[in-house]
């Protein structure tokens, strides 16, 4: 596998430039819909809790749900709410849980390196999605699946 050599990204930084305005501020409210992905990690933390070994494998646009996020720095929260995934995710590790992120969505689907994934949260494999399902469902694990975001 090659090695990735360019650092990650870090809390703080800036991934697009933010102060360009191109037309009038008209002022809106946007909605923000994603309630099933974070419903979905504080069911893997309350498994967490209850004593089960716990892994959440992000793949597909699940990978979207381990990267840093923040606006207009990462780590700065757009709005309350905006950094849900990522304290949820960083909870979840912190109490002993397992992240994994396909490689293959990670970069083919959506443009994203290692490094812009939350710490603590593994890249794997795209052969590795089956085999880690495959391996749990062997070891007669329960297993929650879902596809909505």
């Amino acid at each position: 596998m090659p090695k990735v050599t360019h650092p990650a990204a870090a809390v703080g930084d800036y991934l697009v430039d933010y102060e360009e305005k191109v037309f009038e501020d008209v002022k809106a409210t946007v909605a923000f819909e994603g309630s099933i992905g974070f419903v979905n990690l504080l069911q893997a933390t309350r498994l967490q809790r209850k004593g089960f070994e716990t892994s959440v494998l992000l793949y597909g646009p699940g990978v979207t749900l381990g990267v840093k996020r923040g606006f207009p720095k990462l780590g700065d929260s757009a709005f309350p709410g905006h950094q849900n995934f990522n304290e949820q995710i960083v909870k979840f590790i912190a109490e002993g849980g397992k992240v994994y992120a396909c490689r293959f969505a990670l970069q083919a689907l959506y443009g994203h390196g290692e490094g812009a994934l939350i710490e603590g949260v593994r890249p794997i494999n795209p052969l590795d999605v089956l085999d880690i399902v495959l391996l749990h469902r062997k070891a007669g694990a329960f297993i929650l699946d879902t596809w909505t975001l």
